[in-house]
């Protein structure tokens, strides 16, 4: 084994510093940022967990007034929400029903337990 000595006088291992990383799935990974993306703003984040915390179903028009935005800021961060995977939407007449998907629930559950609180 080649060792160097360092500039304070103990001896390292040279390849040590210089072993191969293992490769990243580029696929997986633009999955997860477009997922962590989707939930890193402020509304898009209210808007994913008050759609966790209802029981059945969201609509758009409860949701603007739940948050305080206008109905075209929640549709646009309801559709980058869908976009990512994390809410399902149905549409019953004109009125269209968000709720989480399966990713969603354990991401949040994640998030709770990290945090120490179960909401």
């Amino acid at each position: 084994m080649v060792q160097d000595t360092v500039a304070d006088g103990a001896t390292g291992d040279a390849d040590a510093c210089c072993t191969p990383l293992g490769d990243v799935d580029a696929d997986a990974m633009a999955i997860d940022l477009q997922v962590l993306s989707a939930m890193g703003n402020d509304t898009r984040y209210e808007l994913l967990r008050r759609i966790a915390n209802a029981d059945d179903g969201v609509c758009v028009c409860d949701l603007e007034a739940a948050v305080g935005v206008s109905q075209s800021a929640v549709s646009q961060a309801l559709s980058r929400l869908y976009a990512a995977g994390l809410v399902t939407r149905r549409k019953e007449g004109s009125w269209r029903y968000y709720e989480p998907t399966e990713t969603t629930v354990a991401l949040l559950e994640t998030l709770d337990n990290l945090r120490g609180t179960h909401e």
